[in-house]
């Protein structure tokens, strides 16, 4: 575990490290999050005085950030060691600036999700909601600078936050944030992270040319800024040089522009394997994959693991599994396919449709394939962690295959638990493919044909070989621990500091 440099690390993002929600006699009750970003911090925290700024997403959130001083959490960070403040953003402004900015424009800008004779449409409604996204973006902007001066609880001696203060910026939701705190706190070293892909200039243009021109900017604000692969920080770098017109030294991996220089770099996430099997390991788990066991009694498992979300491809991974028992009939009756799909951003009238067509084809198939001793399909779209872990333990095939994604946790995760030696069949578009597609099945996500030969190939290959491939996916998935990850973004982002600044206050200035 390497060493993080003592001082004060400022965390934001949209969602935090906790949340909360009442009991039935109406107290509130925390409930620490998950994800590889709140692994990291808990390692982190122990090194150094952690603040994690976040918005209260819910009515029990905003309830205990208004019952809070300044919205500073007497939970803490539920279980991370960290402080958090919850910000109580007003609700039209978050809306807008969450649905109608992060998620229905940037999130399918940096997805290429749009249907283009249609969508997007740019207009008077779009730039009120933009407006709310700066105000959102100056609320946390806003927090992070109280932050760095040790506003809320001071440090556990007593004597308030140790310098050097370093602000770690997380994703699309807070895009202008980096640049709006060097503007209120030049002293303060900022990094930035993109957790989703980054679009080509191509499509990255679709968005009005102020606004293109706004999120580049608000990032390079920033000493750092990191990604999930090579292959979006180089879309990151094309447009920053063919859209803004910067400076963009490929060899140093670094932008130059309005007299800052931001460093480039690639940070790729990945699972924590101790923790991720000890959690596998629970009563719980097991009472799931004894029920799945049942499930598929003795056929070979398919299983999935999304949100329902439109870039994760549901609907052709269904249509592939459906061409998978027309096109090789050997397998009916033999394998049975575990479609985990749970609810995703439901307020938008998009993704409720895209869940009724997942419904819709998983009903088709059970119509024609199912017979009475035999269940060719399970969809469940309700949230069920245990469930998720035991059948992770319980795959043959794990499906993965986004029409575009960041990185993809799932394809990491699957292979460590695998019981069986399961085999990856992975779109070549999510970002894990540059990690796993070694031992990977890559697929074009588009291709339903394509993608129903491999899982033919995944069902069919010799256990021995797919025992060796899953070790090798593995033992990639695991090569980068979430501490080792947010450890390798703070080094970064004092070096960075260090070379714009000189050595005297390397991460503080």
């Amino acid at each position: 575990m390497d060493a993080i440099t003592p001082g004060r690390v400022l965390v934001a993002s949209n969602r935090g490290p906790v949340s909360f929600s009442r009991t039935g006699d109406g107290r509130l009750t925390a409930r620490r999050g998950g994800g590889g970003m709140v692994s990291g911090l808990s390692s982190v925290a122990g090194q150094a005085e952690v603040l994690w700024v976040c918005a209260a997403l819910s009515d029990a959130d905003r309830a205990a950030a208004g019952a809070a001083p300044g919205g500073y959490l007497e939970d803490g960070g539920g279980g991370t060691g960290s402080a958090v403040r919850m910000l109580d953003i007003p609700a039209a402004t978050f809306d807008r600036a969450y649905n109608g900015v992060a998620n229905s424009t940037l999130w399918f800008i940096h997805h290429m999700l749009y249907d283009t004779p249609n969508q997007p449409h740019f207009g008077l409604a779009f730039r009120r909601e933009w407006e709310s996204f700066r105000a959102y973006n100056a609320a946390f902007a806003a927090a992070l600078a109280d932050g760095a001066d040790g506003a809320g609880p001071p440090g556990p001696d007593g004597s308030g936050p140790r310098r050097p203060v370093r602000a770690m910026v997380q994703d699309y939701h807070l895009t202008l944030v980096p640049r709006m705190l060097a503007d209120l706190r030049p002293d303060v070293a900022i990094g930035y992270f993109c957790h989703t892909p980054w679009a080509p200039p191509d499509y990255f243009a679709i968005l009005p040319d102020d606004i293109a021109r706004e999120v580049l900017d608000g990032i390079l604000g920033a000493d750092h800024a990191g990604f999930q692969t090579q292959r979006w920080a180089d879309a990151f770098l094309d447009c920053c040089q063919q859209i803004l017109g910067a400076e963009v030294d490929r060899g140093g991996r670094a932008v130059h522009y309005r007299g800052r220089t931001t460093t480039v770099g690639v940070h790729p996430l990945g699972v924590d394997a101790h923790e991720l099997r000890e959690r596998a390991a629970a009563a719980d788990v097991q009472a799931q994959v004894e029920a799945l066991t049942a499930t598929a009694a003795g056929r070979k498992l398919i299983v999935r693991v999304d949100r329902t979300e439109l870039s994760k491809n549901i609907v052709r991974g269904l249509a592939a599994y459906r061409e998978l028992l027309i096109t090789y009939p050997q397998w009916r009756g033999r394998v049975t396919h575990l479609a985990f799909a749970y609810p995703s951003r439901h307020d938008l009238p998009e993704y409720r449709e895209y869940t009724a067509s997942v419904q819709r084809l998983a009903r088709e198939i059970l119509d024609e394939f199912g017979t009475e001793d035999w269940n060719p399909l399970v969809l469940q779209v309700n949230d069920d962690y245990p469930r998720s872990l035991a059948a992770y333990r319980l795959a043959d095939v794990l499906l993965v295959n986004p029409i575009r994604d960041g990185m993809n946790l799932v394809a990491k995760e699957g292979p460590l638990l695998s019981e069986r030696g399961c085999a990856l069949v992975l779109s070549r578009e999510a970002g894990a493919a540059a990690e796993l597609g070694e031992a990977a099945l890559l697929v074009n996500p588009y291709d339903v044909s394509g993608t129903a030969q491999a899982l033919h190939e995944a069902l069919d290959m010799p256990a021995a070989e797919r025992q060796r491939r899953c070790g090798m996916l593995a033992k990639a998935g695991s090569a980068v621990s979430p501490h080792d990850w947010f450890a390798d973004q703070l080094s970064a982002l004092d070096e960075a500091a260090r070379r714009a600044h000189g050595p005297a206050n390397p991460a503080g200035r």
